[in-house]
């Protein structure tokens, strides 16, 4: 199919909350093409993209999953999002704002896929992470329909998820909280997908009625099931940092990026993702994370 995009569209901005750079078994760029493995309602497909220099998307899907994924290509390019009333109350936003003319907030319009990655992601270093999700699309997740990418895997299933023994577990380093974490939502997988059509904080408190899921995972899988604007990442080790060192020059907690977003709502994460698209980063000193590999312990 092809789709035009009536907006200005930065296909990679808009996209990169899905990317976990080489470790992204399911979503990677290669030679202009973005390439999709995921789980739909009718089973596992696969999506590429390609924007022409015209600016029209061209979009190809493959699998049982392949009607779903090619009908939802306007919502993940972000067709649906809306940032009318937005206003810039920090010089910083605003010039990151002009800068990033095609940024949209997409929706996959699914959670699971980005419930199992957010849940991978707590507490624990991203490299530590990204190894877990890797291994854990390699092992128990299948081979993505289509000729796309040998690399390119479709995240487990949640009944693939519920299979998985706890040595293997430790093989891919899970923790004992979120290996429970994550049976606890396969357990109802069906029902969290309600989670999308609920939106904003109704559908965040759906998730978080799973044991193990907090605001900070609910807010990330929140972002990129259906593109909340309003779901700032607040717990999140970096994101404070970043936040305070852009728009006030110093380190500041939760508390303190609570008060300094809370002119944006309901579009505070709106906020964020103009700061990270322009490259903001806070000063890297001070401690990092301990790594730690739960494969050894």
């Amino acid at each position: 199919m092809e789709w035009r995009p009536s907006f200005a569209l930065d296909l990679a901005a808009v996209l990169s909350p899905l990317s976990r750079g080489r470790g992204s078994l399911n979503f990677r760029g290669e030679r202009g093409v973005w390439w999709l493995a995921a789980n739909t309602p009718s089973g596992a497909g696969t999506l590429a993209l390609l924007r022409r220099p015209d600016g029209v998307v061209e979009a190809e899907a493959w699998g049982a999953g392949a009607d779903f994924l090619l009908d939802g290509v306007p919502s993940l390019l972000g067709a649906e999002d809306d940032d009318s009333g937005f206003v810039a109350h920090h010089s910083a936003v605003a010039t990151a704002r002009r800068a990033t003319p095609g940024l949209r907030l997409g929706s996959t319009r699914r959670v699971w896929d980005s419930l199992v990655l957010a849940v991978l992601e707590q507490k624990v270093s991203g490299k530590e992470a990204i190894r877990s999700w890797a291994e854990l699309c390699r092992w128990f997740g299948t081979r993505a329909p289509g000729p796309g990418p040998a690399f390119l895997r479709v995240p487990p299933s949640p009944v693939a998820i519920r299979s998985i023994v706890d040595w293997n577990w430790h093989r891919i380093g899970v923790d004992l909280k979120r290996r429970t974490a994550l049976i606890n939502a396969a357990r109802v997988a069906p029902r969290l997908e309600e989670a999308v059509a609920l939106r904003g904080s109704s559908g965040r408190a759906l998730l978080r009625k799973v044991p193990g899921i907090g605001v900070w995972t609910a807010a990330e899988i929140a972002q990129r099931a259906w593109g909340d604007p309003d779901a700032v990442s607040f717990g999140d080790y970096n994101i404070p940092n970043m936040v305070g060192h852009t728009l006030l020059g110093r380190r500041i907690d939760d508390e303190e990026m609570a008060e300094l977003l809370a002119p944006y709502a309901p579009q505070r994460q709106r906020a964020v993702r103009y700061l990270e698209a322009c490259g903001a980063r806070a000063p890297r000193f001070g401690p990092r994370i301990e790594l730690r590999d739960y494969r050894a312990m």
